[in-house]
């Protein structure tokens, strides 16, 4: 006997629900820890970098394989099975302190958060579409908002003494019902295996209409990626460790995010999802080249308040536009622009990497970042509106 269909509402909720887990609480949850695992001696500067780069990684990898598994008999399977991976890794994260088993934990963890973040919100988008509530699916990223406030909270809970790998407990032990309820829930979600307004028919995913947006999306990936892994650690090199912006620069961009994805979601039906998308971007350098020139005081909190503010809508926005460039690509299309933005996000912290090992200085590399948004901004200029 099928399960009833949920309702647009509880749809959307389950879908933020998850991203929440795998974005929240499984990717940037590292972030806010990241100083304080390299206080506690678990880490160096340099094995956070790669920690970060193994993770973007997996993250590319999770991605690629969501455009393979993208018609709805293989998302019903997919989904849960991406939800127990993530849960097992960071459950597995809370008993080593290796750095070579961190790095394979985190590759993982990056695989199961690229597998949902492409494939979660590529399903819910189709769904409602069915049900002519698409301008919802936006809606689906105040999980990630939500997460990073979360995030920024159970990193350093004031009434736990951890240390080292238990850090990751509290994120770990959140996830298993949120997932659990959240899969439940998209499970019930069913889709016709094949509209009859595409059988047969399969374009390309790279043409004259989308490969602006791609190009695009391809910059704000390594732009957004680099403040969004080192912002606390910056700041605390800047302006020293027990500096309050240390912890706060994070919740103030987790708090800036909360908010955004309606936000976002609301521009791009009043302005076009292409309008919107210049602002976002041109926002999003504002936020990096604040960091750079500004003294640390006031351009860290206002770096954070910007691109905590931003960086969402860029993600809804280009997804939403990339469906109404090519409506019959669907899911495959969600998956081959979040693979590209995993790669050029795994590319971020390699550049740092070797910045660093030529005895660069960390806050330096926001020059990159800066840089690939102002790139962005330009392509999106020649991005036609639908």
């Amino acid at each position: 006997m099928p399960r009833i269909q949920p309702t647009p509402t509880t749809a959307v909720a389950a879908a933020a629900c998850l991203l929440l887990v795998v974005h929240g609480l499984g990717r940037f949850i590292y972030t806010p820890l990241l100083p304080l695992l390299v206080a506690d001696g678990q880490l160096s500067v340099t094995q956070a970098a790669d920690l970060a780069s193994w993770n973007y990684v997996g993250y590319l990898l999770g991605a690629l394989a969501a455009i393979r598994w993208h018609t709805s008999g293989q998302l019903r399977i997919a989904i849960p099975a991406a939800l127990v991976m993530h849960c097992v890794t960071l459950l597995a994260l809370t008993q080593s302190n290796q750095f070579v088993s961190l790095l394979s934990l985190r590759l993982a963890n990056g695989i199961s958060n690229g597998m949902i973040f492409v494939m979660v919100p590529a399903l819910l988008m189709e769904w409602l579409a069915t049900r002519q509530r698409i301008a919802l699916s936006g809606l689906a990223y105040l999980g990630v908002g939500g997460g990073l406030v979360i995030s920024g909270l159970l990193a350093n809970p004031p009434v736990l003494d951890l240390h080292a790998a238990q850090r990751w407990w509290p994120a770990a032990l959140l996830s298993l019902p949120l997932a659990a309820w959240g899969a439940w829930t998209m499970a019930a979600m069913t889709l016709p295996s094949q509209p009859q307004h595409t059988a047969g028919v399969r374009r390309r995913l790279f043409d004259q209409r989308s490969n602006p947006l791609f190009l695009a999306y391809a910059g704000a990936g390594l732009g957004y990626i680099l403040p969004m892994t080192f912002l606390p650690m910056i700041a605390s090199l800047k302006l020293g460790e027990q500096h309050p912006m240390v912890s706060e620069s994070w919740l103030i961009l987790a708090c800036a995010t909360l908010p955004s994805a309606w936000v976002w979601n609301h521009l791009g039906q009043k302005l076009g999802d292409r309008n919107a998308l210049i602002f976002n971007y041109a926002m999003q350098a504002v936020s990096v080249l604040a960091a750079l020139l500004l003294p640390a005081p006031v351009g860290m909190p206002l770096c954070a308040l910007l691109m905590g503010s931003s960086f969402l809508g860029a993600v809804l926005l280009t997804q939403r536009l990339g469906r109404s460039l090519q409506p019959e690509q669907g899911p495959r299309l969600s998956a081959a622009l979040i693979a590209l933005y995993g790669f050029t996000q795994l590319i971020a912290p390699w550049l740092a990497r070797l910045w660093l090992d030529q005895g660069g200085q960390l806050p330096d590399t926001l020059w990159l970042g800066a840089g690939a948004l102002i790139w962005s901004l330009l392509w999106m200029l020649k991005v036609r509106s639908v």
